[in-house]
Formats: C-alpha cells, sequence, structure tokens
C-alpha cells in the first residue's frame, strides 16, 4: 500500500509502499477513504516532539472495514467507521469513571515504538499513537473504531474523528457550558470552529470569536459565533473584557501558545473557566494572575475535549444529518497523498482551514 512517511524532522513526507500486517486478535483493518490534515502531524513534522522515526502520521480518518481479527464482535468488514486516537481499554479506573479519553492501558494504547504493524523495505515503519492515517490503510485495536449511519458522506465523518470531537468535547464535556452563558473562542481553525458550533448547539447566550484572520471570523458567524475580534494589533484580554463589561464565563483557547492561553485566564468573569485546547510548544510555562483566582477563575487544560468517542460521534453524525452541526463549511480543500506535503505548507502559512486527502 502507498503511505507517507517521516523520515526526519523538518524534512517533507515521501510517499512510501509500504508493507501492513493481517489484523490479529482483536485488531481491524480499516480501507480509507478520507484523512484530514491536523496541525499536531505538523508539530511532528517539524520536530516540535520526539517519536521514533520512520513515522506515518495522521490520526483523523474514517474508512471501510475490510477484514477482522480474532474476537472481534463490534465490526465486520463492510461497515463504515470513524478512527478516533483515544484508544481505550474499558476496564482502567479512567474507562471505568467515564474517562476513556485518559485510559493509558498499554495493551491497546501502545508506546512509541512498540507497534509492529507496519513495514518498510523489512524496517519497523512507526505507528502514530495507534493510528497513522496518512496511509491506503490503516491497522488499529477494535477500541479505536466506531461505526456510523451508512448515510453519513465519509469526507465529512472524517472530521469527527479529532477536529471536531476536541472543539465540541472542550464545550460539552471539558467547560460543561450551561445555556445563556458567554464564551470565547480564541483561534478559528478547525477546532475553534467546532467549539463555536457547539456552543452555538449547547445554548451559549455570547460567542465571542477571536482570530487573525477576517475569513476565518466571517466562517465563524456563519457557525454561531454572535461577536467577533480581530486579534491583530489586538490585546484580546482587554478587547473581550471591554466587550462584555467584566469578561466571559468560558473562554476556550485553541491555538497553544502561551500568549493566547494567559489572555485566555485574563479574559474571565469572575468564576470564568478557561479551558486550555491547543497544544503548547514543549516545556512551555504559563503565568498567571493569582490574585484573580480570589474571585473563582480557573483554568484547566483537555485532551481531545475528554471525548467518550462512542458515544459523542454517532451524535455529531445525527447532529449533520439534521442540518445542526456545519461540517460542509469547515474543509477547506480537498488533496491527494501526493500532494501531502503542500497540504503542510498550506497550514504552516494560515491560509487553509481544514485539509482532506481522498483516496
Amino acid at each position: 500500500m502507498k503511505a507517507a512517511v517521516l523520515h526526519a524532522p523538518g524534512e517533507p513526507l515521501t510517499i512510501e509502499d509500504v508493507e501492513i500486517a493481517f489484523p490479529g486478535p482483536r485488531e481491524v483493518l480499516v480501507r480509507t477513504s478520507v484523512t484530514g490534515l491536523c496541525r499536531s502531524d505538523l508539530h511532528f513534522i517539524d520536530g516540535a516532539f520526539p517519536h521514533p522515526l520512520p513515522l506515518v502520521l495522521g490520526h483523523e480518518a474514517a474508512g471501510i472495514v475490510k477484514a477482522v481479527g480474532r474476537d472481534v464482535t463490534y465490526v465486520r468488514a463492510g461497515d463504515p467507521v470513524v478512527l478516533c486516537l483515544s484508544v481505550f481499554c474499558g476496564h482502567c479506573r479512567h474507562c471505568l469513571t467515564g474517562h476513556p479519553a485518559m485510559c493509558d492501558t498499554p495493551e491497546v494504547n501502545l508506546p512509541p515504538g512498540v507497534s509492529r504493524r507496519m513495514s518498510w523495505h523489512g524496517e519497523t515503519l512507526h505507528q502514530f499513537y495507534n493510528t497513522s492515517t496518512f496511509a491506503e490503510q490503516i491497522l488499529v485495536h477494535e477500541h479505536a473504531v466506531v461505526k456510523i449511519r451508512p448515510d453519513m458522506p465519509l469526507d465529512r465523518a472524517a472530521l469527527l474523528g479529532c477536529a471536531v470531537l476536541t472543539g465540541t468535547g472542550a464545550i460539552f464535556h471539558c467547560a460543561g457550558l450551561r445555556p445563556g452563558e458567554s464564551v470565547a473562542i480564541v483561534g478559528c481553525g478547525g477546532v475553534g470552529l467546532a467549539a463555536i458550533n457547539g456552543a452555538a448547539l449547547a445554548g451559549a447566550g455570547r460567542i465571542i470569536a477571536i482570530d487573525t484572520q477576517p475569513s476565518k471570523l466571517a466562517l465563524a458567524r456563519t457557525l454561531g459565533a454572535t461577536e467577533t475580534v480581530d486579534a491583530r494589533d489586538t490585546d484580546i484580554a482587554e478587547a473581550v473584557l471591554d466587550l462584555t463589561h467584566g469578561g466571559v464565563d468560558h473562554a476556550i483557547e485553541c491555538i497553544g501558545s502561551k500568549r493566547t492561553a494567559e489572555a485566555a485566564f485574563a479574559m474571565l468573569a469572575p468564576r470564568g473557566l478557561a479551558t486550555i485546547v491547543g497544544i503548547p510548544p514543549w516545556g512551555t510555562k504559563l503565568e498567571l494572575d493569582a490574585i484573580s483566582m480570589l474571585a473563582d477563575r480557573r483554568i484547566q487544560g483537555s485532551r481531545m475535549g475528554s471525548n467518550r468517542f462512542r458515544l459523542d460521534i454517532p451524535q455529531l453524525v445525527d447532529f449533520y444529518l439534521q442540518g445542526r452541526l456545519k461540517l460542509d463549511h469547515m474543509i477547506s480543500d480537498r488533496l491527494t497523498l501526493p500532494e501531502i506535503n503542500l497540504g503542510f505548507e498550506r497550514m504552516r502559512a494560515g491560509t487553509a482551514l481544514r485539509q482532506i486527502i481522498a483516496f
């Protein structure tokens, strides 16, 4: 099969002929239909985070089950599925307390460098967080997939596995936004736009979208933003405090920088909650005004929206087919696998929204 391989940080991905194993016990082989390009992949391409190499990146995809291994009962060949890197075991303390996204059981969440599911010229080809979707086929544990309705378009469904799951989950699960509350979304990329749409679904009273790109701010209004802040040459915390006369109930940070994370906390009203969704550079430390915490202001992290993807994704599919989740607006470019480096160049330049590769 063909796959895009990262050989060294900072180098373009190369398209290689790769060998993939047959499904073992509780494993599922998926024929990839569509995969999305995510900034998390770019972090590894640029060397911001370590990982054994060579490596097949990608973690946001939808496809059709091609074959299943022994003891698999959840899916069968021909089922449409969405993949998610939040592989869960179902029996650890995280899973049993309703937090499967935090599962770290090594029998399903194989540590980097352990998987032997792919090879290239006889050499182990490492799997990215137990998914590796930049390939024509994907071999995963059965707990890395969720079945979806056959009438759901797979190009839209692919977005649900990361960007939409993370953005809406930050609203529904992490922030626990209640009807009428106000929220500021910092960053209107794929995750931020999904958070805006999720806030509208949750009944937020005011939804303030913040970005440097006017086109993204315009799209944010289409997805439910009630107000926008152009972040070019603007102190975004002061702008939100002025707009709201005292701050927002929730701030969702979807960029992953020290400056924007600290600004998210600074724009909170008393008893407000900042949720940091973006992935900051390795070793980043935040500086917060400790006195502000005396007014019950809080800050927290989010791991892929604290998702329960086998419950969340079918619900998101229903929302889309009902016309309430606006996935059509999020796809900016459609690429082929050999064009993948062009997609990441666009991502670096900030000119793309969510790009997908169709196989």
